[in-house]
């Protein structure tokens, strides 16, 4: 099967418990071995002391599967030929049986098919500076009917255009405890957001108002990390790795990861430093947002109310 949802996935969707799913280009593109493995396991665990189910997404030879067991993410942790999993790369990766980890939109993808109504993330993908370099990751949050904690898109990407871009395809941005827009490695940017919630429950009462209106597509909650990096000085790390982009003649899917790993190595791997704190803190918030929706879900027939609050 092209599509496998492990058993206590499947079992905890089917009773209503709280699931938040997780990707895997962290896993296969983000951190060097062993510190990548160190870090699924590590979200996973985040979810599990918030009282939710994790279902890390990863395709292992040439399935897309919902929950890797600990021996499947073990193995994609260490498998250097593990490619990246996009929407439209998935099909052919699973056809010639491959193994990739996944992106935002592919996660977002298997997520929606296993029932997942919550989606943690570091950052989401959006729109480059090169022309028409667009994420897919915009694409799958604008048709999935999930809700994806992010601290906002990639610090390398133009944040005002992926804003705008959200906005025209009807994805509600809605900011934690923020009315400005999460910087991803900055706390927050000087972009004010149209809506702002304080609590996990007031979280879960959008995504619900999103179904129950029949709005098509799921809900960004913009989480701002607690601690990010100095505006200025990522400034200027950022166009060091810019120059270095240029200079080597990088373009396409190799981008995000060749910037990335350039920040961290300007900035002493401050810049990791940041990305594992914001990793950690959107699986827990991720966690307690499912536990809010399934609450809410629970209660809903004995108060008659139909899921609306």
């Amino acid at each position: 099967m092209s599509l496998r949802i492990a058993p206590p996935i499947r079992d905890a969707v089917h009773a209503g418990r709280p699931v938040v799913a997780l990707e895997s280009t962290v896993v296969t593109h983000g951190l060097p071995r062993p510190r990548n493995l160190t870090l699924a396991r590590r979200l996973e665990k985040v979810v599990r002391e918030e009282g939710a189910v994790p279902a890390t997404v990863g395709v292992v030879d040439g399935a897309l599967v919902v929950g890797l067991d600990d021996g499947a993410l073990t193995a994609l942790a260490n498998d250097p030929s593990a490619d990246k999993a996009s929407l439209w790369n998935l099909a052919a990766l699973v056809a010639r049986g491959a193994s990739a980890g996944t992106t935002v939109a592919a996660t977002l993808h298997a997520a929606g098919l296993a029932g997942i109504r919550v989606f943690a993330t570091g950052g989401i993908g959006g729109v480059h500076e090169h022309p028409f370099d667009e994420s897919a990751d915009l694409r799958a949050l604008a048709r999935t009917p999930v809700l994806t904690v992010c601290a906002g898109p990639k610090s390398i990407l133009d944040a005002a255009a992926t804003l705008e871009r959200l906005e025209s395809l009807g994805v509600p941005v809605v900011g934690y405890r923020s009315k400005r827009l999460a910087g991803f490695l900055i706390r927050e940017l000087d972009l004010p957001l149209a809506a702002r919630v304080d609590t996990p429950e007031d979280a879960a009462g959008v995504l619900q108002a999103q179904r129950m209106l029949d709005l098509e597509g799921g809900v960004v909650l913009s989480n701002p990390v607690s601690s990010g990096v100095d505006p200025q000085q990522f400034a200027a790390w950022l166009q060091g790795a810019r120059d270095a982009l240029e200079a080597r003649g990088v373009r396409g899917r190799d981008t995000t990861p060749f910037l990335l790993a350039r920040l961290a190595e300007l900035s002493g791997d401050a810049t990791v430093a940041v990305n594992l704190r914001l990793l950690e803190e959107n699986a827990r918030l991720a966690a307690r947002v499912a536990v809010a929706l399934a609450d809410e879900a629970a209660a809903a027939p004995a108060a008659g109310s139909g899921g609306m609050r």
